[in-house]
Parts: C-alpha cells; sequence; structure tokens
C-alpha cells in the first residue's frame, strides 16, 4: 500500500516561507493525482491544492490561490508546496495524499486514498 511521508513544516514568521515535501518510497507518483490538506485546531480538514498527472495545471483554494504552489517532479517522485507570503491562519497540520489514476483533472475533496500522518507548520512571531 503506498505509504505517503511529508517532510519540511516547521516554525515560520508572519510573512515567511517553507516548502513542504511529500515522497513515497519505493513507489512511482506518475499516476497518482496528488493533493495537499491541512487541518487547524479545532477545525475541519481543508484542500488547500491538487494536481493532476502528465503536467496538469494545479489547482487551488481560494485561501492560499497566489501564494501558495504545487508542484511535482515524477523523475524523483516527490512533490512540493511551496508556502510564502505565510500568516497566523495558516498554521496546521498539511497532508499529502493520492488517488490512483492517470488524469490530469484533480479533486480537492475528501475521495483521496492515500494519506500521509501530516506534518506541522506553525506561523508565529
Amino acid at each position: 500500500q503506498l505509504q505517503l511521508v511529508e517532510s519540511g513544516g516547521g516554525l515560520a514568521q508572519p510573512g515567511g516561507s517553507l516548502r513542504l515535501s511529500c515522497t513515497a518510497p519505493g513507489y512511482n507518483l506518475d499516476y497518482y493525482r496528488l493533493a495537499w490538506f491541512r487541518q487547524a485546531p479545532g477545525k475541519g480538514r481543508e484542500g488547500v491544492g491538487c494536481i493532476g498527472t502528465d503536467d496538469a495545471t494545479p489547482v487551488y483554494a481560494d485561501s492560499v490561490k497566489g501564494r501558495f504552489s504545487i508542484s511535482r517532479d515524477d523523475a524523483e517522485d516527490i512533490v512540493y508546496l511551496q508556502m510564502n507570503d505565510l500568516t497566523p491562519e495558516d498554521t496546521a497540520v498539511y497532508y499529502c495524499a493520492g488517488l490512483f489514476g492517470r488524469l490530469r483533472e484533480c479533486p480537492l475533496s475528501r475521495e483521496y486514498r492515500e494519506w500521509g500522518r501530516g506534518t506541522q507548520v506553525t506561523v508565529s512571531s
């Protein structure tokens, strides 16, 4: 079973940047649509953005559009979430998720079958 592993979380100051990574050791991610979700304390899990296969254009939630960007490197089987201009409202546990299926379109809903354990992102001065 695909196991996704997130890394790169930590503490950032408001206005700062972090880059999260997600890998699946031993697995080829080429045929997976990949997404990032987050869950803040006391809130539900929110879709941040996703990217389909075959050089698809990423899709983003309105709350992060223009600040966050998703990219994937299929040669290295890794997906990134670049987060810029961070605010305290971005504080959450960030999860990587995968959905098998070679499609350029990706959902920002909870239908993903594979999930990582999450990495904490804290934005505070």
